[in-house]
């Protein structure tokens, strides 16, 4: 893959971040997601502080402003300037101000109900990071410290359907990974709406084979349906309910982050370290497949690991202090036949590359991602796979500009698939290639294997044998530390629907 010059791709992800700017907020693509959505705007508001922190500050501001008096972040946040019809489920279907009175919906923001995996602490902190002297001055972060820190409380305290720590998503979409393999099985137990109630509008802007089939979105529309209905109480009954790997993950990472917030404006840091470590404990506890060396999530209504091997499984690369037999796993699992990384593919797929359910088109299903690369980046580069993280952003910065800014990309191919000029996309470009900048005059650096950890060089050794060029690990180099936690028993091969 041809690698870009950097000045051409700064210049065109500054471009579609202009082109999806409102006013007010950033829209993730300007046909297909034309309203704010959570996560988009905690990463497009990373990319956003290198060019304007002012711009970014007002990004994450503004989806903040519409949160929910129980503490949860909407994932949608509906701009009523947009036509009626033009997104589908819209604020008409959600009703929140009404239908969500009881939990504290804005009266005046119609949003969704549901939420999105936490990245916001994370992103107010790189943001605050940026310019910190406006930032202290316009009190950015005291004014988002205590509704950072409902939000999290609500994820803890809600959404504790297991009641050992960990938060559960009762629909697809709050995961992020709107129609993972994985969730297939417990969906099975969803009757879907009649696909004559609605109208799929993102079918005027997308290809129907990158989309969800009309099986999945009937299923999606029966779901939000059914906790509208209920009051988007999170104590009412759930057909489905997952305890989310990468939704934990990154609840973790932003606990770190909130403990930083929490120590520069004065507050007590302690809490949200404290809870950072509990909830590390418990997903190792209860999410670790020590025999597949990858996290599964929890179906916590069919009582069962799920089944299939997610991208999300690999997501606690980006938590600090893992043991290190799973830092170990998760790097040969990472690189290994089943996501390829460095080997088959460049960019890691949204899915199993062997599961019987991978789709290398059809959008969560087997596509790359960038948010979820840009992310995997950070984790290898934390837990020193140096090497691994520069070939990566170098991958995803030649992704990002040969797809016009895609919003995912066949892992294989690199071909374009969903929307073009995707908001993420260029900002987590625009990171990606002010890091490489300041690592050296724009060229990603490549670290001497000297620097890489034992526990790196022994990952990529299991993985890649001595046919690669590594040599095989001395007798118990590759030994696991004991985690003093009962980790998933691997449960019984199942048919992949």
């Amino acid at each position: 893959m041809p690698r870009p010059g950097p000045g051409a791709l700064r210049r065109g992800a500054e471009r579609v971040l202009a082109d999806n700017w409102t006013g007010t907020s950033t829209v993730p693509s300007r046909g297909l997601y034309p309203h704010q959505w959570s996560w988009d705007s905690a990463f497009i508001a990373i990319g956003l502080r290198h060019i304007s922190p002012g711009r970014a500050r007002r990004e994450l501001s503004t989806l903040l402003d519409a949160q929910w008096e129980d503490g949860r972040v909407p994932h949608i946040v509906f701009n009523p300037e947009v036509p009626t019809g033009a997104y589908f489920p819209g604020p008409e279907f959600w009703r929140s101000s009404r239908a969500g009175s009881g939990a504290g919906a804005p009266g005046r923001t119609e949003t969704s109900g549901l939420v999105q995996p936490p990245v916001h602490a994370l992103a107010a902190w790189l943001v605050h990071e940026a310019d910190p002297e406006s930032s202290a001055r316009e009190g950015f972060l005291a004014r988002l410290y205590p509704r950072l820190a409902a939000w999290h409380r609500y994820l803890v305290e809600r959404r504790d359907l297991r009641g050992h720590g960990l938060v559960s998503i009762v629909h697809p979409w709050e995961s992020g990974m709107d129609n993972s393999p994985c969730w297939d099985a417990p969906l099975e137990r969803v009757e879907p709406a009649c696909r004559s109630t609605f109208r799929r509008a993102d079918l005027d802007h997308c290809d129907l084979a990158d989309r969800p089939t009309d099986l999945d979105y009937g299923r999606y529309v029966r779901l939000a349906a059914d906790y509208r209905d209920h009051g988007y109480r999170d104590d009412a009954p759930h057909s489905f309910a997952v305890e989310d790997v990468g939704l934990n993950a990154l609840l973790i990472t932003a606990e770190h982050a909130l403990a930083r917030i929490a120590a520069d404006i004065g507050a007590d840091p302690a809490e949200h370290r404290a809870r950072a470590e509990r909830l590390t404990r418990s997903l190792v506890e209860h999410l670790w497949d020590r025999e597949a060396e990858i996290f599964r999530g929890h179906d916590v209504v069919g009582g069962e690991p799920l089944y299939g091997l997610s991208a999300a499984g690999l997501l606690p690369l980006v938590v600090p202090g893992l043991p290190d037999e799973v830092v170990a796993g998760l790097l040969a699992t990472a690189t290994g036949p089943h996501f390829g990384l460095g080997r088959t593919v460049r960019l890691v797929p949204s899915y199993d590359l062997r599961g019987a359910a991978f789709d290398p088109s059809r959008y969560w299903r087997g596509p790359a991602w960038f948010n979820l690369n840009w992310l995997l980046e950070r984790g290898l580069r934390q837990y020193g796979a140096v090497e691994r993280a520069d070939e990566l952003r170098a991958a995803t910065l030649a992704a990002a500009d040969a797809s016009g800014f895609a919003e995912y990309v066949d892992p294989h191919s690199g071909l374009a698939r969903g929307s073009r000029d995707f908001g993420w996309t260029a900002a987590l470009a625009l990171d990606l290639l002010t890091a490489a900048d300041r690592a050296g005059d724009g060229e990603p650096v490549t670290a001497p294997r000297a620097v890489r950890s034992p526990v790196v060089a022994a990952a990529e050794a299991a993985v890649l044998g001595p046919e690669d060029g590594e040599p095989e690990p001395a007798p118990g180099e590759r030994e696991p530390v004991p985690v003093r936690v009962s980790l998933v028993r691997r449960a019984a091969p199942r048919r992949e629907a």
